[in-house]
């Protein structure tokens, strides 16, 4: 087995466990010095971030996450920092115990939480407190130290994963470190990637803490970060019959607005031909404002039957809508056997009447719409997005994209990516429709189903990033199409 790029692989707790008992059992590297590679990483993180620092705090838990905590104040003490340091609890044991006697013999004052008298004035917060070892909500007083810490005002630097947060799982039980920066240790915790992962991790960076890369040789990853990859350039001689069809299903009476956007973002995206069935109202204004597509006006399976004959990709569910009209126009699609993307109101009616594909199929649920598919509810699917997602891969038998913060791409043989881009200012109605555009057009383009919806995902997380520079507040789908056409031909956009 060839060892993973660190830089995209992922892992989850247990496993890095198992990673740490190899570096030591196997590979011979003490703990201890681990923990002080890993103090000597955050160290140097602290200065490169901060370089104007002078006061730092640091508070230690009982476990290894403090015992780095307490190594890092024997070296900021080293470097004419001052350190105010403040231990949780007198307990400590095992590499703990030998860090913080190495703390104190360097001249550093451990001072008890319970025995703090005024709160230290400082540059830095640093939280030592329970990294990856807490999967429940913190027990006061720590609970209310992590909320002061918070409300300070100070940068805080977390050590391997911001205590609070389920390194798994990426949620937080109760209380949790909002961290300006954590420097995460041997590899990267997949949790750290989605649900509210993002919102407390801060600024991430990675230290593999020098181990050789046997270690990983060891121990697959449970997922890998998606990369920044664009579409190969095409031939000369190519003509827009080698880049596929793509027929967009949807669009019931006022939303020509959803049909319209995932339409344009095929066409943004590379598809050679993409043709839209929509409501005959719908048809005028789509010639006006985008004549590229080829706009059709459908009223049921029969006008249907002849565009499903000349596509090659589908895309079914924006604004299709749940009745009569869209009902028939999803199942004469389903029943085509054409490769195809669902979305919106076309994942709804699968929730509906459920099937298992049998051919090329990305679905693309948001988790609202994931809990329908699963018959269960939103905190359920966001309290274990991996699971939903997997789950959902193999009920359906479709690459599933699970949307949010981390989007999440599960396939039916296990595999898992995670994308690390996107923004709040994505939030917002169109966002979807652009992304099943974005799919489907790589998925007449040739692309698997996998291939097409981890690089479609990466493609419009980067595209919203991009037009994020402008502000997130008040971006639209539409600002994605620019920086979506220079993405996907590899050309290095303004993000």
């Amino acid at each position: 087995m060839n060892a993973p790029d660190a830089r995209y692989a992922l892992y989850t707790v247990d496993q890095v466990r198992a990673l740490d008992r190899h570096a030591i059992e196997v590979l011979g590297i003490p703990g201890f010095e681990l923990m002080r590679r890993a103090a000597a990483a955050a160290l140097a993180c602290l200065r490169r971030r901060w370089p104007q620092a002078r006061r730092v705090a640091i508070w230690c838990g009982p476990g290894n996450n403090g015992g780095d905590g307490y190594l890092l104040g024997a070296l900021a003490r080293e470097a004419s920092l001052q350190v105010e340091l403040v231990a949780v609890s007198g307990k400590a044991a095992g590499d703990a115990l030998k860090a913080r006697t190495a703390f104190e013999f360097a001249g550093g004052r451990v001072h008890l939480l319970e025995d703090m008298a005024a709160w230290p004035e400082v540059d830095v917060h640093v939280d030592a407190l329970y990294g990856s070892g807490l999967n429940r909500a913190p027990e006061a007083p720590v609970a209310g130290l992590i909320e002061r810490i918070n409300g300070s005002g100070r940068p805080v630097l977390a050590l391997d994963v911001p205590s609070g947060l389920d390194a798994d799982l990426g949620v937080c039980p109760g209380a949790a470190v909002r961290a300006t920066t954590t420097v995460c240790f041997i590899a990267a915790k997949r949790g750290l990637y989605t649900g509210v992962g993002p919102d407390v991790v801060g600024k991430l960076e990675l230290d593999t803490l020098q181990l050789p890369d046997a270690l990983w040789e060891s121990q697959p990853p449970a997922a890998m970060l998606l990369r920044p990859d664009a579409l190969q350039a095409r031939r000369r001689s190519a003509h827009k019959g080698d880049s596929g069809h793509l027929l967009v299903v949807g669009g019931e009476q006022g939303t020509a607005g959803a049909i319209r956007l995932c339409g344009e973002a095929a066409l943004r995206a590379g598809a050679g031909l993409v043709s839209v069935a929509t409501q005959v109202g719908h048809v005028p204004a789509l010639n006006a404002g985008r004549p590229e597509l080829m706009a059709h006006g459908v009223n049921g399976p029969q006008t249907l039957e002849p565009l499903l004959e000349r596509a090659d990709v589908l895309a079914v569910g924006p604004g299709l809508g749940q009745a009569a009209w869209g009902h028939a126009l999803w199942l004469t699609s389903l029943d085509s056997g054409r490769p195809l993307v669902l979305d919106a109101d076309g994942l709804n009616l699968l929730a509906r009447e459920p099937r298992r594909f049998d051919r090329a199929a990305v679905l693309t649920p948001h988790p609202g719409e994931a809990a329908r598919l699963l018959g269960t509810d939103v905190a359920t699917v966001q309290s274990d997005r991996f699971a939903a997602a997997r789950e959902l891969a193999g009920r359906f038998g479709a690459v599933v994209v699970l949307k949010g913060a981390g989007s999440l791409v599960a396939h039916p043989d296990g595999r898992l990516a995670v994308c690390p881009w996107g923004n709040p200012g994505m939030g917002t109605g169109g966002m979807g429709d652009v992304l099943t555009g974005v799919i489907g057009a790589l998925l007449a383009q040739g692309a698997t189903a996998w291939d097409a919806a981890c690089l479609g995902v990466g493609l419009h997380a980067r595209a919203g990033d991009a037009a994020a520079l402008e502000g997130e507040r008040g971006m639209v789908a539409g600002d994605l199409m620019t920086p979506l056409r220079r993405l996907s031909n590899g050309l290095a956009d303004h993000a």
